[in-house]
């Protein structure tokens, strides 16, 4: 059964900030979407800002990012409860390290989704950057931020965000499961991790796994499926040579985009990304 929610305003904007957001690139985005199509499909969601410009009437979103995707999931089915919980948080660092460190201990096993979801916002308006990184055993270690005042409740847009995920399917699945369900006339947009500019520069920690060359590979070997059944895709990556000859079978457009994390300053700035479309 549906959850009926009061209506407070029609914007919405991402729940998280995600690291590569799509925020600044929102109108390249728009100005490349297909003029038409059927669902709206996002296999890494992250931050979901296209998803929340856009505001699809039938969508799917999916990421193999547990805590994320139980993020989304709590804010579709319990906004409410969700909102009284993240009341509970304090600003110190010495509370932060304690949430930040609870999913070191079997404590962490007995949370309800709910509050593992309201750590996931804490964590994401305090931490360093907004970053959301992960050791090998799945464990978040990113350092505090020392922000004077973040937001951590935004009501408003939460309620809004849940009414807008009523009508969207949501999946903690690997990418290529889309196949089980995308359909002639679809739209997929595929904002994955990044292929490094170079060897310092990845970014792809954000499932204990990682995302390597091979998941790359696997990326664009779906792209081609779905080209094949007349599926219409957008895909956004980093302008390096890789990513240009393995989909140099496509249209590649050159976007201007601001890279604020990166360990080298001169890795910072203005950089050129692309966009990857099988239309024109």
């Amino acid at each position: 059964m549906a959850v009926v929610l009061e209506k407070l305003r029609e914007e919405t904007y991402p729940i998280v900030k995600w690291v590569g957001g799509k925020r600044q690139l929102m109108f390249e985005l728009l100005e490349n979407m297909p003029k038409s199509y059927n669902r709206y499909f996002e296999p890494f969601i992250g931050g979901g800002a296209l998803f929340f410009e856009l505001q699809p009437e039938k969508a799917y979103i999916s990421d193999m990012n547990e805590e994320l995707i139980n993020l989304y999931s709590v804010v579709k089915n319990n906004v409410y409860e969700l909102v009284d919980e993240l009341k509970k948080h304090k600003i110190s660092k010495e509370y932060f390290m304690n949430i930040r460190n609870i999913d070191r201990t079997n404590e962490y096993k007995k949370w309800s989704a709910i509050q593992k979801a309201s750590r996931f916002i804490y964590l994401n308006r305090t931490c360093f950057n907004g970053m959301y990184r992960v050791n090998s055993k799945g464990e978040f270690n990113v350092p505090f931020g020392n922000y004077k005042n973040p937001r951590i409740i935004d009501e408003n847009n939460l309620i809004n965000c849940s009414n807008l995920l009523q009508k969207t399917e949501i999946r903690n699945a690997d990418f290529s499961e889309i196949l089980n369900c995308v359909q002639r006339g679809d739209f997929v947009y595929f904002d994955p991790p990044y292929v490094p500019l170079n060897e310092t520069s990845s970014f792809t920690s954000y499932t204990k796994d990682g995302f390597d060359i091979d998941m790359q590979f696997k990326l664009r070997e779906l792209c081609d499926e779905l080209d094949s059944m007349g599926v219409k895709f957008m895909l956004s990556n980093s302008d390096t040579r890789f990513v240009n000859d393995v989909y140099e079978n496509y249209n590649i457009k050159k976007v201007f985009a601001s890279r604020q994390i990166n360990a080298n300053p001169n890795g910072r700035g203005k950089i050129t990304e692309v966009l990857v479309k099988n239309y024109d």
